[in-house]
């Protein structure tokens, strides 16, 4: 059977200043939840596919620090491109909102798209190593497990970032260049900052 081909970006990219329409999300495990949310910053973050061990390796540093991301009034969201029931034995023990989107429509309407170059750039080379590593000890200790062999979309997202105000204007954007190009919990925490209520 002939692979489909990648989907590529179909809408614009979003830029600060942008807003976002309002819409509920439902997460794999958890109660809907409303983004924007009124009462705090959202950071929507896009990912790859279930198992991804660069995103994997990514998220447990966000785990990590969920609590202070939660003190500076940061609602965390996270979208995969995979099915919920593929989706829910790789992020069970995360603390935040996880999204199943496996028909890339929001990846679309944020304007995040898949490249060659999410693999093939050397600067995600390290961070593919460092995933890959990490994976293979959470199987060597009984935990985690491997991604599905085929995946409907592809290995070559490209993750994103936005910050969403409780307006749903979007005031902090970072599109990745590579698998291993997204903010940091620092770089979050430093762009909320600049931008929150009290800021212009």
């Amino acid at each position: 059977m002939r692979t489909p081909p990648i989907p590529t970006r179909s809408r614009p990219r979003l830029r600060p200043g942008d807003t976002v329409p309002a819409r509920t999300l439902t997460p794999v495990a958890g109660p809907p939840l409303a983004v924007p949310d009124p009462g705090r910053a959202v950071h929507v973050q896009f990912r790859r596919f279930a198992g991804c061990p660069v995103c994997n390796l990514h998220l447990r540093s966000v785990a990590r620090r969920h609590d202070e991301i939660e003190r500076a009034g940061i609602r965390e969201v996270v979208f995969f491109h995979s099915p919920a029931e593929e989706l829910r034995e790789h992020v069970a023990h995360l603390p935040f909102a996880v999204v199943a989107d496996p028909g890339k429509e929001a990846y679309a309407e944020f304007g995040v798209e898949a490249h060659r170059r999410a693999l093939l750039d050397p600067r995600g080379w390290p961070g593919i190593a460092r995933g890959v590593l990490a994976a293979a000890a959470e199987l060597l200790r009984g935990r985690g497990g491997l991604p599905a062999a085929a995946q409907p979309h592809g290995r070559t997202g490209l993750p994103a970032d936005f910050l969403v105000a409780p307006d749903g204007r979007i005031t902090a954007v970072k599109y990745g260049e590579h698998v291993d190009d997204q903010w940091s919990v620092d770089e979050l925490l430093a762009h909320a900052a600049a931008t929150g209520p009290d800021r212009p």
